[in-house]
This record gives structure tokens, sequence and C-alpha cells, in this order.
């Protein structure tokens, strides 16, 4: 029976060391209440850190037991491995770079080492547990190499990944060292979940230029897999805090704050000490809306929780000074003998009495500077029954992408954020229910559990699609049995494509010629009388009869244009003009000149563009602009546009590579046939075989009508030498 395990950081359990003992005590997160009904079904697992160091072999074993009954696996970090990887790489690095605040990231190669040490005893940790047919969840930034280590062990498991904080932009992916080996981690996944399109966007941009691996509609073909990304915005147990709101413990509360407070209004802010959170920037605006605003002195109180986080780190020791000398500056300045205008506390509270500060606030203030998602704003939400209040949120934090009926605000324009709370104040209460009903509509659909749902219904998906519309990895079984068929044939057809498939693509096309190799491995293959070696490509026959020609080799070039059998003349498929050219090589031409590095490839009978040496991410937004472009030009005429590696060609509808390879087929008939090919214009090849023909894609296993794929050129060059 297959199960599922979920992989993070911590477990959803804190684990605290008294004088004589350990207590075990569940976690309120978010992520730990949704998850909870797939890792404690039957079977299921949850691996993760228990939070604090263990000391010696018996306590592991007590708290391995004490974990086992709630369905959790502890993996014990060492107090040098808390310190490098949990408190050096991923906070000091990762989480600053992630958070836009690049000038407090280090770059110790320590760090990383012990990072990519501690995502390895991870890996072994769930490895042990990991059967062929699991389903495997991976969550946030501490593990992005897991991903990538857990398929190469298990190359068929089903490994989702969701990142839980922002994803940057290209512009700071690129500024860390280990940039590349992140990336591909996170590409060991079959589905990768971020909280908005935003996010998503960003990552496959950074994937673009990196690695060079494009994406279509989310889909990231790497060579061996189509990887699926996709946005899941993270929700919030409704009910949850709907019933701690409504609670008896909640309104005992908020009448005891109520009372304390008499009239005065509430504004409230709630977060965990990081510099990420805009915190100082929401106290100078406050103290602008009391500047601003005298009216208000007196009448309303800001209510700030900061729960304490990483205050031992120099950076949040500081915010911590600022906020404090902040604070007090504040209310020194404005405090009378009956009103205060901030209410600062330094600690965590029950959820019940967190539930009592949503109920008091008229007005909630969720103004990070980067947020990934932001659960505080829905929480808000949720937690107001009568629908009165006002949530004014930080366009960059998650939750902004769908809580659009909250007052939206730049949080570094502190005048815009001061605008804002005297806005939220004087709002009429009608207005306030309408939209605060509108964002209890959308937390309540979007909760946490249907989050859950989501993503596992679309990994099962991805994994899914991979297997009815991916080729057969070509196992060394199979090649056995295509060099016993091989060698048993009277007569051979090889029908190999140029580019990508014998040789590696290169940046200037006219750079790719043939190695010493692949010239002494074609003739090795022609000198046997029952092979019929056929190269079949997109190049131009003069380029094709330069580096090819004096072996002896049949070529179809310019994707059937032009044929040639060996050591005969060459012919035209059909008769064919080319009056067209005139008028399509300015539009060409345009595209070359509004996208640097690109450049037409003249041929007889066709156009092509070339956008291999483009920025990667421009190239592909010219490359659809100018497929359009073309499409549009060219419908109702005799002229297909074609999009191959890189390459856009325009040439007459009806002769293509498989039309060509037919032709070869009908004339030789051979008893084995094997046909080679990376791109798009190869499919017509595999379209056109007999289904006995050996059909082979290069590169990727995604989306071919090859019956097979190898991953490289190497690959089929190996192929090609087991059939001298």
């Amino acid at each position: 029976m297959s199960r599922t395990i979920i992989v993070s950081n911590r477990l959803p359990t804190k684990i605290l060391r008294t004088d004589d003992s350990l207590t075990f005590q569940p976690s309120e997160g978010g992520l730990a209440t949704g998850l909870g009904s797939i890792y404690r079904q039957e079977g299921n697992v949850w691996v993760g850190w228990p939070g604090l160091f263990v000391e010696d072999a018996s306590e592991e074993e007590y708290v391995c037991e004490q974990l086992r009954q709630d369905s959790m696996v502890p993996v014990f970090l060492t107090e040098a491995e808390i310190r490098d990887f949990y408190e050096g790489f991923s906070n000091s690095t990762l989480w600053p770079t992630f958070h836009y605040f690049t000038q407090y990231a280090t770059y110790e190669q320590a760090h990383w080492d012990a990072y990519v040490a501690v995502n390895e005893k991870f890996c072994r940790a769930v490895l042990e547990l990991a059967g062929p047919e699991d389903t495997i969840w991976v969550h946030d930034y501490q593990l992005l190499l897991l991903p990538a280590m857990l398929r190469r062990e298990r190359p068929e498991a089903t490994i989702g990944f969701f990142l839980h904080i922002p994803f940057p932009s290209y512009e700071l992916i690129r500024v860390l060292p280990w940039r590349t080996e992140l990336l591909e981690g996170m590409l060991g996944a079959d589905l990768l979940g971020f909280h908005t399109f935003g996010y998503m966007r960003h990552f496959l941009s950074a994937v673009a230029q990196l690695l060079g691996l494009s994406a279509q509609n989310g889909q990231i073909e790497t060579g061996s897999r189509t990887v699926l990304v996709d946005a899941f915005p993270m929700g919030i147990d409704y009910d949850r805090y709907v019933q701690a709101a409504a609670s008896d413990t909640a309104m005992q509360h908020e009448a005891t704050y109520r009372e304390a407070l008499r009239d005065v209004r509430v504004i409230l802010s709630i977060d965990r000490l990081d510099y990420s959170k805009g915190i100082a920037q929401r106290l100078r605006a406050f103290e602008l809306l009391l500047q601003r605003y005298p009216e208000w002195r007196e009448q309303v109180s800001l209510i700030m929780v900061v729960v304490p986080s990483r205050d031992q780190v120099a950076q949040y020791a500081s915010l911590k000074e600022e906020i404090d000398e902040l604070v007090g500056r504040i209310n020194s300045q404005y405090r009378t003998i009956s009103w205060t205008p901030i209410h600062y506390f330094y600690r965590s509270f029950p959820l019940e009495e967190l539930a009592s500060l949503y109920r008091l606030a008229e007005v909630a203030l969720v103004t990070p500077m980067r947020d990934g998602m932001n659960l505080v704003a829905k929480e808000f939400v949720a937690s107001k029954a009568d629908q009165k209040g006002v949530l004014i949120l930080s366009e960059r934090a998650g939750a902004a992408r769908e809580l659009s009926d909250a007052l939206i605000i730049n949080p570094t324009d502190t005048g815009e954020l001061a605008e804002a709370m005297h806005d939220a104040l004087v709002m009429p209460e009608d207005e306030q229910q309408l939209r605060m009903g509108a964002m209890q509509a959308l937390v309540r659909q979007y909760n946490v559990f249907a989050w859950t749902k989501l993503f596992m219904g679309r990994l099962a998906y991805s994994k899914m699609k991979q297997h009815t519309l991916d080729t057969e990895t070509l196992k060394p079984v199979v090649v056995e049995q295509l060099l016993t068929e091989f060698h048993a044939a009277p007569s051979r057809l090889l029908l190999l494509d140029y580019d990508g498939t014998l040789a590696p693509f290169h940046p200037n096309p006219q750079r790719a010629q043939p190695d010493q190799e692949l010239l002494l491995l074609l003739r090795a293959l022609t000198d046997n009388p029952q092979n019929r070696v056929v190269i079949i490509s997109g190049r131009d026959r003069t380029t094709l009869q330069a580096w090819l020609g004096h072996l002896p080799v049949d070529f179809i070039a310019e994707h059937g244009v032009w044929l040639r059998a060996a050591g005969e003349e060459w012919q035209l498929f059909q008769t064919l003009n080319n009056d067209w050219q005139r008028e399509l090589r300015p539009i060409l031409e345009l595209y070359v000149a509004r996208t640097a590095g690109s450049f037409i490839e003249d041929k007889e009978y066709s156009l092509v563009w070339h956008y291999r040496r483009a920025d990667a991410e421009l190239g592909a937004v010219r490359a659809r602009d100018l497929l359009n472009h073309l499409t549009f030009m060219t419908a109702n005429t005799e002229l297909q546009v074609m999009e191959g590696n890189k390459v856009i060609e325009i040439k007459t509808a009806g002769i293509h590579k498989g039309t060509a390879a037919a032709r070869w087929l009908a004339t030789y008939q051979p008893a084995f046939t094997l046909a080679l090919g990376d791109d798009r214009t190869d499919e017509d090849t595999f379209r056109a075989m007999p289904p006995e023909a050996y059909t082979i894609k290069v590169g990727t296993a995604a989306r071919s009508l090859a019956r097979y794929h190898v991953a490289s050129t190497t690959d089929v060059r190996k192929l090609l030498r087991g059939l001298l």
C-alpha cells in the first residue's frame, strides 16, 4: 500500500526540555493543521527536526518512541548543524535573499557545506521509509536540495515541493554562489508549488536564465521529466478561528481589555520579530497619523504584539532595540494620564487570547516589506463574526493577491499607510461589512484543507501526465533487443537528425561542425553495405555537403526540401518557388533589430530566425510574438511556420522530414529502421515510421511520438557504437 511522507525542517510538535524531562506540545501552525489530515492517516508519516539538540542515545530513543506514536520520525541535528545549516545558510543566506534584504545575507562556504550535509541527512531518513510507490511532499527553503537527492535514489517516486516564503527576482537569485545547485535541487520534484503567480514567474525566469530550461504553460522540460509549476495560495483553518473568536475565553479576554481601554478604538499589529515584517515602518506611520490628525489622540491606540524570534542574531537584536526605542519615544511624546498610544507586548499569545485581540480591533495592520503569504491577515478576517473591521494589507504580502477588498498599501510609503489608517477609522460600517463579507467568503472557500487537497490532486495529476505522455527511457534490456534485431536484419535504415542528436548545440550554428569521433562513427556505419545512413536535418544543403558530403551517406536537407542519395545529385522534393521570402524577410529583420543576439539564416526555400544567443526571457517573448505574427501572415497560403529548438522557420507546407523519410522507407523497404531526433520537427519523422521501427527522442522524455528517449548526444553516440 502506498503512503504519503511529509518532510519539513521542523516537526509539528515542540519538544521542550525541563529540569528533569522532555515535554511534547503540538504545534499550532497553519501547516501542522492543514497536513494533520494527511500525516495521521494510517501508514503516513511526517519527517523533521524535533526542534532541540538531543544529547545522548537513550534520549534519542525516547524521543523516537514518543513521536512514533503520533506518526512522526525525527531527524536529529548536531549543535554545529543547527548553527551552520539552520541559523547559518537557511536563515542568514536564503531568508534575507528571498525576502529582498540582501544587505543582511552572508555567503559562507562552511554554511553551504552544512546545508548540503543536512539535506543529505534528511534524504537518508526519508529513503529508510519510502517505497517506490510512495508520495513525498517536501516543504520550504531549508530543504531546497532534497527533491533532487530523493530523485537520484528513487527515480520513479512522486515528489512534491512547496515554498512557503517568496521566491525572489532572478536578479537576486543570481547573486548566490550556489544558485544552479539550488534550482536543480528544486527541479527534482514533479510539482513545485508557490503562494502566488508572481513567485512562480520569478522561479521560471531564474530557471530559464540560469539553467537554460524554458517553460510552457507552467511546465518545465528538464531533459528527463516534465516538472509542473503552479501557484497554490495557502489558507487557514477557517472554522477553527471562527470558533476561537466565539469562545467564552475569547469573549472574557475581550471584555477585560475593553474595560481597561474604555472607549479607545484599537488598531492591531501582530508579527514575529523579523526585518521583513515592516514593524518599525508601521510605528512611524502611526506616529505620523497622530501628527497629521490630532483628533485621533486619546481616541485610538495601537496594540502591537511582537513574537520573539532569533533575538540572539545581530540584525534581530538591533531591530528589537529600534522597536523598543520607537515605542518608548512615541509613548513618551503623546501619552496622557488616561491614554497610552501604543500597548506593546513582546511575547506570544495562546489562540483564544489572539482571537480576543482580533475581535477587539477595528483595524488590523498587516504591512510586511515582504511576506510569502501572511496568514495573520486571513485569521483577522475569519475572526470578524459581525463583519465589522478593516484590514490594511501590504501589496508585498502574498495575501494581497487574494484579499483585494483590504486597503492595499505600499509599506515603504509612510504617508500612504498613515492615510490608510485614517480612512479605515472613518470607513462607514456598511462598506466595512461589504469588504469583510467578500474576504470572508474567499478565506472560507480557500482554506488550508482546500489548499492541501488541491496540491495533492495536482501532484497526482502531474505524475499521471508524465506516465501517459512521456516516452519510455531506453533501458539496457531494450537496447539489447534493438541490437539483436539490428544484427539479424539483412537491410537497415538509420534516419539520424544532426543538431541536438548527433552533435550538441552551439550558440553559433556554423560552429557545430562534426568532430573527429562523429566522422569516424559515421564512416564505420556506412562501411557496412547492409546499412543505409540518412542525415535528416533542417540545415541547408551547402553546409551538410561541406561537413559530411565526403561520406557515403544520404541527405534530407532543409526539413525535406532537398534530397540526395549517396553519390548522386541533389534534387528538390517537388517544384517550389521562394518569391514569398521578399515579403516575409523584412518581418524577421524587424525581430532581429528588436532582439539582440538573434539572426536570420537564409536557405533556398526557407527562412529561419535563430534566438539561441539572445537573452533567454526576451528571446522566448519575441518568439511567441513572431510566431503569432507569422501565423497570421501565412494564413490561407501554402507556407508553414515551424517552431524548433530556439528557432522559428518558415517553409512550404506539406514538405517536412516525415514526407521525405516516408519516401526512403518506400524506396528501400528496410527490414530494420531506427530514427533519432531531438525537437518538434523530428516528430514528423517519428509519425511516418512503421510501428515496429525504433524511434528515439533525444534530450527529453516529454510529449513525443517516439517510443523511447535518451538524455543526450553522448547516449546517441554510445548507442550507434553498439551497432558496429
